[in-house]
């Protein structure tokens, strides 16, 4: 529908411009906002000079600017080199697309997601178009008024070379949770201050909204020779005073009293409290200590409120020279830095006079060729805790352990002075690092050192960057001319070396152990994935790793064995294990290994899976086409099929054989299944690590389609989830009665069991057993019908003998 993709034209330009007149005349910031903002710099002149040729241009022609056609070449000389038209065409998100902030943009480029409807083409002149294009200062001004000077414009040219840099919304470390009559706890996101609010704080029907956020520099009134703060300050808000018990702060600080009599004696860890942000502070007299933990009391309650914890001594008494000296004291450093890494980037050096380290940083001071940026958001790239017994020069050095990157020279060693750390401030120092060459951007290791002055005392640790950021092509679109220019200037691309996938071959299975049944069992409800036998029959054992599982009725140990052409589960006290030669009759638990990977590959019939997420993946780790091909049965695929899209990158071809698949698979339904046949191709090529990927996602996203509300019980059991932690992944899948649909209930399920399983790194086998035993031990195991995950522990048990078996090793192949 031409109407639906028209944007919203009737905007009074002439307006627009009068109202920016006026806000200039009365807004006393204006000149140092303008100073920093190119685009906003050009209306400040403006102003000065009536006869501006900019304004009478867009006055003559007002709606130019959303003239534009849809599939034009470039933007180039615009300056910001982004498609706008992709910026301002109908958005996919909630948000309308006239609204689009640089963050959402930055989430389009992240996620590369594409589709651009062909709109019906505007009337334009090739005239109106190479004005627009080549006039640079109409161009901007067209933009900011599109935008109606709503939001505060970013100089797009620094923007478009390094999209880190536009990340400037403001960040907050607070927390708001609604507490009632039972009362509960809050917590500050990773970190160890939490409120903790009784039963009967409030009466039964009434509510009580409570409010953390940490303030990172405390004050500095807390800060001298006889104290030091040893936490943020910490902010309460409270919605509702008419309560009838005391709340309490709990805090873990960043300093820990010495065992010595003298110490114990002069000093103690206190905290002080005000109702203002800037004091005066008193010290509370409630407080409970435990080692590095407070819990104070508090009673003198208000809608808001500050406290701040602190080492304070009584006096200082020689040899000690301040309150230092009397405690255990940690340091705290942090590293951040862009979202993503780019050929020129500042990494900053933080170090923090407490333990609490945001996961983001807002630094205000940063300069970029010799001129100041607006506020940065910076993410955590590392972080490092370590002892510091008295305030201590410091001397910190960054040094990159790949050499395609390097610290910028007079940026290589920087100090931070013992007077700096005796305030308790944050303190941060920035390094520049560069690329060397024009080599193709990657994520690198550097190492960070602290050497304390005066001391032979030295801590490094090493921190690993970021990926780059995602290529922008398919929304900035340059001149073809300068594309092949490029083309020509630049070195040719280095071919990925040939990776030789190992020929499958279809034998039988060599076996070490086996098992012999002490006793018949013959199950009448028949159990997928358990094995039925005789008394002495002889069971090939797949193994020596045993698998946790519930049997008709209870946990049990199993191996994976092999009988009469079956792969299943032989409850470990049911036989006995005997070496190959001690092996009588072993003709029935032969088995090939192309009946092996046949049947360990029988989940995946029945798991749920993302299409997309599946193609993506396998595309991005298979390196050879024509392998994958052979084994899917497209010998005869060759080059010639493959259209001009896939023709230059060996992923693309990789996708279009998985595309082809999925095709004749969805044309015969009824025989084959897609990712069934998938698995068994992949595993004949032995990619047992993309394999194994693929069996943990499908199974955590079809348990969470299983589990449905009971996925709250599994994460009680998993992770010890709270009523409230369970709560917030529920909120953001809430519905407009404030519940989640039974039908979205998948979604909260699977955002926990996620995150839960990336705290294993690459321990998926892990993974898949700790969830098999939280399952079984819930009051109605979803296992008792659902065995895929039974199947894929067999899946992975059997990963070694298959490689053994069905692979040869290289010194045989040569």
């Amino acid at each position: 529908d031409v109407n639906e993709s028209k944007l919203d034209l009737d905007i009074d330009w002439p307006g627009v411009f009068k109202h920016a007149q006026a806000v200039s005349k009365t807004n006393p910031f204006w000149n140092e906002l303008s100073g920093s903002n190119p685009f906003v710099h050009d209306i400040a002149a403006s102003n000065r000079n009536e006869n501006n040729k900019c304004l009478s241009i867009l006055n003559e022609k007002p709606y130019l600017f959303s003239k534009l056609s849809s599939n034009r070449d470039s933007l180039d000389s615009s300056g910001d080199e982004l498609d706008i038209d992709c910026l301002l065409r109908k958005s996919s998100t909630r948000r309308s697309a006239r609204s689009k902030s640089v963050s959402d943009f930055l989430d389009i480029v992240d996620n590369r997601r594409f589709n651009f409807h062909k709109t019906a083409p505007q009337k334009t002149t090739a005239s109106d178009m190479t004005w627009l294009q080549n006039d640079r200062e109409a161009y901007k001004m067209a933009w900011l008024s599109h935008r109606q000077l709503t939001r505060s414009c970013l100089d797009l040219e620094a923007m478009s070379h390094s999209p880190g840099w536009a990340q400037t919304q403001a960040t907050d470390i607070h927390v708001v949770c609604k507490l009632n009559h039972e009362g509960g706890s809050v917590q500050l996101p990773d970190s160890d201050i939490n409120i903790h609010v009784p039963v009967g704080h409030v009466l039964p029907g009434e509510f009580q909204e409570v409010g953390l956020k940490a303030i990172l520099n405390p004050p500095l009134s807390c800060n001298n020779e006889l104290s030091s703060t040893v936490s943020p300050l910490i902010e309460i808000t409270l919605s509702n005073l008419n309560t009838s018990k005391a709340i309490f702060l709990e805090v873990k600080a960043a300093a820990k009293v010495k065992n010595d009599p003298l110490s114990q004696v002069m000093s103690d860890i206190v905290c002080f409290f005000s109702l203002n942000k800037e004091g005066p502070f008193k010290k509370v007299e409630n407080c409970y200590i435990y080692q590095d933990t407070i819990q104070v009391k508090l009673t003198d309650l208000s809608h808001v409120m500050y406290a701040v914890i602190a080492i304070q001594a009584s006096k200082i008494q020689p040899p000690a020279t301040n309150v230092w000296d009397y405690v255990h004291r940690t340091v705290s450093v942090g590293i951040y830095g862009p979202k993503y890494i780019h050929p020129s980037f500042t990494a900053v050096f933080t170090v923090f006079g407490h333990n609490y380290i945001p996961g983001k940083l807002t630094i205000c001071d940063i300069k970029k060729g010799g001129k100041s940026m607006p506020p940065v958001v910076f993410q955590l790239w590392g972080k490092h805790t370590f002892l510091l017994e008295k305030p201590q020069d410091l001397n910190i050095s960054l040094m990159s352990c790949d050499p395609d990157f390097e610290v910028k020279m007079e940026d290589q060693s920087k100090n931070i002075k013992k007077e700096e750390l005796k305030t308790g401030e944050m303190v941060h120092q920035q390094f520049l690092f560069s690329m060397l060459g024009c080599k193709e951007m990657h994520f690198f290791v550097f190492l960070v050192q602290i050497k304390i002055l005066k001391s032979s005392q030295v801590t490094q640790f090493h921190v690993t960057t970021p990926d780059p950021a995602p290529k922008l092509s398919g929304i900035i679109n340059r001149p073809k001319r300068l594309q092949n220019r490029k083309e020509i200037k630049s070195a040719p691309w280095l071919l990925m070396p040939t990776i030789k996938y190992p020929k499958f071959q279809d034998k039988t299975l060599s076996v070490n152990s086996y098992g012999v049944a002490l006793k018949t069992v013959l199950r009448q409800n028949k159990i997928d994935y358990l094995l039925e036998y005789f008394k002495g029959d002889t069971i090939a054992l797949l193994g020596e790793d045993k698998v946790k599982a519930i049997g008709q009725t209870k946990m049990k140990e199993w191996y994976v064995g092999v009988l009469r052409k079956k792969i299943g589960l032989v409850h470990c006290k049911n036989i006995k294990v005997i070496s190959k030669e001690q092996a009588m009759n072993t003709a029935d638990s032969e088995l090939t290994t192309r009946n092996l990977v046949e049947q360990i590959a029988l989940p995946f019939k029945k798991l749920t899976y993302i299409y997309s997420v599946v193609l993506s993946t396998v595309s991005e780790s298979v390196y050879d086409w024509r392998a994958l091909a052979e084994v899917l049965g497209y010998s005869h695929m060759s080059l010639d099929d493959f259209n001009e899209a896939h023709a230059d990158k060996e992923s693309e071809r990789v996708a279009h054989v998985v595309k082809r698949m999925k095709q004749d698979c969805h044309a015969n339904k009824k025989k084959r299944l897609f990712l069934y046949e998938l698995i068994v191709a992949l595993l004949k090529i032995d990619c047992q690590g993309l394999v194994a990927r693929l069996t943990q996602d499908t199974i955590i996203l079809t348990l969470a389609v299983k589990l449905g509300k009971s996925w709250r019980e599994l994460a009680e059991k998993l992770a010890r989830l709270t009523k409230q932690q369970i709560e917030a992944y529920e909120v953001p899948h809430q519905g407009k009665n404030g519940a989640v649909a039974l039908e979205m209930m998948w979604k909260p399920a699977y955002d926990f069991l996620y995150t839960w399983a990336a705290h294993y790194g690459d321990g998926y086998r892990d993974v898949l057993q700790d969830l098999q035993s939280a399952l079984d031990k819930m009051k109605n195991p979803v296992t008792k019908q659902w065995r895929e995950l039974t199947g894929a522990l067999i899946l992975v048990n059997c990963m070694e003998v298959l490689r053994a078996s069905a692979f040869f090793k290289m010194e045989e192949e040569e």
